[in-house]
């Protein structure tokens, strides 16, 4: 009998956990489809709010940097600081695409014009600036007005999202937000390589060029585009990219199609030089090869150099050194470096190949050319 009381209780208290456990469960099960989509909502919510906090963080880190940036050639004042607040909300409307018909160059028209009004206002911020730091000013605002864009997006949605309870909606951006931050913080970390005057990784193409042509004189062929004339191995180069070394990207396109019609379609072979995206899991720098213009940006350019490349069926070639978006818009990693010099033997190869003694050989580098001089 005393085996048996000693062990009465427990079995009472199992039966009462067992009990508690089948109410609870069900109970349970009831408050998870009534709320469950509730709760999630709110975590969501709670993960958006601190990515939110985080990019609100970087924009005004980002801003500060290009306040402190701008004082070197001016000083703070209420105009700067309002004349900034403008640039960073300022935006481009592309014209209608109804009757395709033209709009390249009006989609031309209006991007040289937002590059100058960047340019002008900067020069009414910081006078004693010169052509060099007037682009690598403007750069630097681009990347504050890019975060700035970042933010007030995100900060959108997540309003609507909470305003409306909408679960689609603010699921579809707090699955975007890995995303979002990863090239938020590259471009807080662009904000420091632009202050400095490094190079970044877009510079890629820039600098193959700048390294083919050192030493040799440049003359303008087109807005902040130079080349320079290198003979290697019997041949004439006419060696191409964005003047440095501030932070611009030029108009390879005018300068790739003036340099053609300066000798009347006569150039055996053009080859372009620029950083292109790499798939996940490859290696940054390597350098890959391929036909076609390899430019990026909105198309203006590259419509222009494939419209004289048809004209004179001139044969184009492309080397593409391979990098992350991340990477392209941060300071230039050893392995990009790398990428740069391996380019530059597999130029040098495609003109020992492709072309001939006596040829002239357009060599273009592509990318922002930020710290990369002639």
């Amino acid at each position: 009998m005393s085996f048996i009381s000693q062990i009465a209780p427990t079995d009472q208290v199992s039966q009462l956990i067992n009990l508690l456990f089948q109410v609870a469960y069900p109970l349970f099960f009831i408050i998870f489809l009534l709320y469950g989509n509730k709760l999630q909502v709110r975590t969501w919510l709670w993960d958006i709010e601190k990515s939110l906090n985080k990019l609100k963080i970087m924009r005004d880190k980002t801003k500060q940097i290009t306040i402190d940036t701008l004082k070197d050639t001016g000083k703070t004042s209420d105009d700067m600081m309002a004349r900034l607040d403008r640039m960073m909300e300022f935006f481009l409307i592309e014209p209608v695409s109804l009757d395709p018909a033209g709009i390249v160059g009006k989609l031309d028209h209006l991007i040289t014009l937002e590059e100058e009004r960047f340019k002008e206002d900067i020069r009414l911020i910081t006078p004693s600036a010169n052509d060099i730091q007037i682009n690598n000013y403007s750069l630097s605002v681009e990347v504050a007005a890019a975060l700035n864009t970042f933010y007030r997006v995100v900060r959108h949605y997540y309003v609507q999202g909470k305003r409306t309870k909408s679960i689609y909606s603010i699921m579809q951006l707090q699955m975007s937000m890995p995303l979002i931050m990863e090239m938020a913080e590259s471009y807080s970390k662009a904000a420091e390589a632009i202050a400095a005057g490094q190079p970044i990784g877009d510079a890629a193409g820039a600098m193959v060029a700048g390294k083919l042509m050192h030493g040799m004189p440049t003359r303008k062929v087109a807005k902040d585009t130079v080349m320079a004339e290198v003979p290697m191995d019997g041949r004439a180069l006419l060696v191409l990219k964005a003047e440095g070394p501030g932070g611009t990207v030029g108009k390879p396109g005018d300068g790739i199609v003036n340099l053609i019609e300066e000798r009347n379609g006569k150039i055996a072979m053009l080859i372009m030089i620029d950083a292109g995206l790499k798939l996940e899991g490859e290696k940054s720098g390597e350098a890959f090869e391929g036909i076609g213009a390899a430019i990026g940006g909105p198309g203006v350019d590259k419509f222009k150099i494939e419209e004289v490349l048809t004209k004179y069926k001139i044969p184009v070639n492309a080397v593409v050194i391979k990098e992350s978006m991340v990477e392209s818009i941060s300071a230039m990693k050893k392995s990009l470096i790398d990428g740069v010099d391996d380019s530059i033997k597999r130029v040098r190869r495609l003109i020992a190949e492709k072309t001939k003694e006596g040829d002239t050989i357009i060599v273009a580098g592509i990318g922002n050319t930020l710290g990369v001089a002639q």
